[in-house]
């Protein structure tokens, strides 16, 4: 029985919305149609829950609650509360990977990217001559920095942030203090009876920002180098046909790559190998599914043994695991959704889970012992041959084969796209002078299915992006939407405009670059960073904007925050749940350009989304004293 009669939630990717209809399981695409209809309140934010009187909801007849909170107040303390929650969601990935790097130092593990190890060594200004000590004091500053009080100043901030941009943090008073600090008194600060200063909170969410961009998102990439190997730009396959049914599957969801690692190297061996062989499977293969898929993609040429490619992004991993050829999922982070539990269930795939904040209803708990990481890949390893044992025989396997393309282009990093420029940002920078480049949009961030549909929005977006000569940097959920559908894969600089076309046609390359996972939005703050140093700007002048058109959670919002921190306009498909608050809405969308010279834009059509984003850029290019070019809008 299939759900060809079903009703659905559409993609942009049409190869994949077919698969799933022909599919008898439930999935994300089945779910969205349930839950069309939305609470008004809630949508709004407007809704409090916060203490026994609740929830109280705020309307124009009785437009405070019985604490006496407005609209502003209420919706104010929500937003503070989600970009809180997803400020710590990244500064538990940062922390993590401290601790992994400072276990590498400690043990004397290999360090894959010296180089890296060396820049940041540069950066935090530690003289060191032991590479091993280097990983420990690094580690060091970035978790005491973390767990400094909230009156005390992180120091790295000053170290890795763009210089004019930490005047005018200075200037606002948003300068971040220890991060969980932070975090702990943002939670305080949004509950019952305590502060009802709108404004207050959301500067607040500027200051959550900021540690979360530098310390969650750049950080984060920036330590990864060191222990994973720093990305290479490669041609990889996508889609569905990465998967090979002769091997032992192991699809990842998560965005803690360093977490397994181990596990990864350790699959490379020629001894494990023939553990698989011996169950009558090739060998193993890791199956790269939602942001840590796309980390592992990045960094895909030091683990071509083994890693097998980019699947889908958080929405395609209920379709991945429904083709019946993955035998185990290993789960560290978020983008593991519950749906995939009932699917695997159905199709006796075991799942495993190494971090207790990612724990699924129906997966074993492995508790991830840096003491013990052999212990951990070898249980592991264990766990998927019993599984590929018990189940092969008995599960049909049904891989599209069509979906998918065998070349697309990634691995691009804030480094290597320099390298490969001939180690200058000069001519990008005089590509976009003359106008054969008209500025670059930023699309980054989740997918979501009810922003058009999956992906919709983020695909016609770009599309209408590079028709327009705006080169796209693409990182995020949103990245595996794009690629899945042939926008960094040879041909598609045939969609851009005339003079897009041609700069992707001189440099061999398409019209949207993949950075890879959402912790590389750090890295596309490093590249607009050194566009301005190299242009000796502010970042709110550069003709660059940033689009998260379908955010989905909690850390897409402080994302966001750390964007309006940078001073960037930023756009989304879908308005966060402030709408109710009249205020913060006029604070966010207009007020902000004064202090921080970001602010919001909520257009969920891509055409005329399109339009407003390359009006900014083309008056930005006017301000700069650059080639005038033609406003397509």
């Amino acid at each position: 029985m299939s759900c060809n009669t079903c009703k659905m939630c559409e993609s942009a990717d049409k190869k994949l919305e077919s698969f799933v209809a022909s599919k008898n399981v439930e999935t994300a695409f089945h779910r969205t149609e349930d839950q069309k209809i939305k609470c008004g309140f809630g949508l709004q934010g407007v809704c409090c829950r916060l203490c026994a009187n609740g929830p109280c909801r705020v309307t124009p007849k009785s437009p405070r609650g019985i604490c006496g909170a407005d609209a502003d107040t209420i919706v104010a303390r929500n937003f503070l509360r989600a970009v809180a929650s997803g400020s710590a969601c990244y500064l538990h990935v940062v922390e993590n990977t401290a601790r992994n790097l400072k276990h590498l130092g400690e043990t004397k593990g290999i360090i894959k990217g010296k180089n890296a190890l060396n820049h940041l060594a540069g950066i935090f200004e530690i003289k060191e001559s032991d590479n091993h000590k280097k990983c420990i004091e690094i580690a060091n500053k970035v978790i005491n920095d973390l767990y400094k009080s909230r009156d005390d100043k992180m120091e790295l901030v000053e170290k890795i942030a763009y210089p004019p941009r930490v005047k005018k943090w200075k200037e606002l008073g948003i300068m971040p203090g220890g991060a969980k600090s932070e975090v702990f008194d943002a939670i305080v600060k949004s509950s019952t009876n305590l502060n009802s200063d709108p404004i207050d909170m959301l500067v607040n969410c500027l200051n959550l920002g900021i540690s979360t961009g530098l310390y969650g998102l750049t950080l984060t990439n920036l330590l990864n180098d060191v222990m994973l190997g720093e990305p290479v730009i490669r041609m990889a396959p996508v889609g569905f046909n990465v998967i090979d049914k002769d091997y032992i599957n192991i699809m990842i969801t998560g965005h803690q790559h360093s977490t397994f690692s181990h596990f990864q190297d350790k699959l490379k061996e020629k001894e494990i190998a023939a553990l698989a062989q011996g169950v009558g499977a090739k060998g193993f293969r890791l199956v790269g599914c939602t942001c840590v898929g796309q980390d592992l993609q990045l960094r895909g040429e030091h683990y071509q043994e083994v890693f097998a490619g980019h699947a889908g992004n958080n929405f395609t991993s209920e379709a991945v695991l429904s083709t019946g050829a993955i035998d185990m999922v290993v789960s560290e982070f978020n983008c593991t959704i519950p749906g995939l539990e009932p699917i695997a269930d159905k199709y006796k795939v075991k799942m495993v889970c190494l971090d207790d904040v990612a724990k699924k209803v129906n997966a074993e708990y492995l508790p991830f012992d840096r003491d013990n990481v052999e212990v951990i890949s070898e249980q592991l390893i264990s766990k998927a041959l019993g599984s590929y044992k018990e189940r092969r025989n008995l599960i049909e396997i049904d891989i599209p084969s069509d979906h998918g393309y065998e070349k697309s282009l990634t691995g691009v990093s804030e480094k290597n796209l320099k390298e490969f420029l001939g180690d200058s940002w000069k001519p990008l920078i005089d590509l976009i002078a003359a106008g054969k480049i008209k500025g670059i949009a930023a699309v980054v961030g989740c997918s979501n299915m009810t922003a058009g549909g999956h992906d919709i929005a983020t695909v016609e977006l770009t599309k209408e992006l590079i028709k327009k000569d705006i080169l796209v940097l693409s990182a995020g959920c949103s990245t595996g939407g794009l690629e899945n559908v042939g926008l960094m894969s040879p041909g598609a600089e045939e969609l851009a405009g005339e003079n897009l076309k041609e700069v992707c046609k001189a440099l061999n390359i398409p019209p949207v670059l993949n950075f890879g996972p959402c912790l590389a939005i750090g890295r596309l703050e490093i590249v607009a960073t050194e566009l301005a140093g190299e242009l000796g700007i502010d970042l709110p002048q550069l003709p660059l904007v940033l689009s998260a058109p379908q955010w989905l959670e909690e850390q897409a919002l402080a994302d966001g925050a750390f964007g309006l921190a940078l001073g960037l306009p930023l756009h989304l498909a879908l308005p966060p749940f402030i709408t109710g608050g009249k205020l913060v809405t006029e604070v966010l969308t207009e007020k902000l350009k004064d202090l921080t010279g970001g602010h919001v834009i909520v257009n969920p059509d891509p055409v005329s989304s399109a339009n407003q984003l390359e009006e900014i850029i083309v008056d930005r290019r006017k301000k700069l004293g650059l080639k005038e070019v033609e406003c397509y809008a």
